[in-house]
């Protein structure tokens, strides 16, 4: 007979709050269910906010919301699922870094807290009440936490640093219109 302890408790706790969280906000993107504005309006959010294209942007960060967080509420490839939500959430937060830290003011407080979470699972694992133990751990191997987490940081890096680029981008070319109207 096996003895579920409080770590295990608190994992499953943990992993159903913020899974079911990260699933309903990519549902949101995907569907547009919970009051979101489902494919076609995120990714003209998305777009607005320079990731490009927006649809496919939209598509690709309501997957990893979405299944990264059933995943991580199912305890099931826990290193994929945290890494990939991590990632999604890292996405946003870039977003809302202007805004300065807390939430109410429009700031990144929310995404990494997200973020933050799933990694941190991805990391200590899903626990004993999951899908995962009952599978025998073949989609939560040692090796795929820095493997996941690793190429996670990675694609997230490239995608964040092209956003960066085309913000950028768009405020010079916007300051030199200005400059221009200025001189005529």
């Amino acid at each position: 007979m096996s003895c579920y302890d409080r770590r295990d408790l608190g994992l499953l706790l943990l992993r159903l709050g913020t899974g079911g969280v990260l699933a309903a906000h990519g549902a949101q993107k995907l569907f547009g269910w919970f009051g979101g504005h489902g494919i076609e309006g995120t990714g003209q959010f998305m777009e607005s906010v320079g990731y490009a294209p927006g649809r496919a942007s939209a598509t690709a960060a309501g997957l990893a919301e979405t299944g990264g967080g059933a995943l991580l509420a199912l305890g099931l490839a826990t290193p994929a699922a945290g890494a990939a939500a991590a990632g999604a959430m890292a996405g946003a937060a870039a977003v809302h870094v202007p805004n300065g830290f807390f939430a109410q003011e429009g700031g990144y407080e929310y995404a990494a807290t997200l973020g933050l979470a799933a990694a941190g699972l991805a990391v200590a694992g899903p626990g004993r009440l999951s899908f995962d133990h009952a599978v025998g751990h073949v989609f939560d191997r040692g090796w795929m936490v820095p493997a996941a987490l690793g190429v996670t940081a990675a694609v997230t890096a490239a995608v964040v640093g092209a956003r960066t680029c085309r913000v950028r981008r768009t405020a010079e070319e916007a300051a030199g219109r200005q400059g221009t109207l200025f001189e005529e």
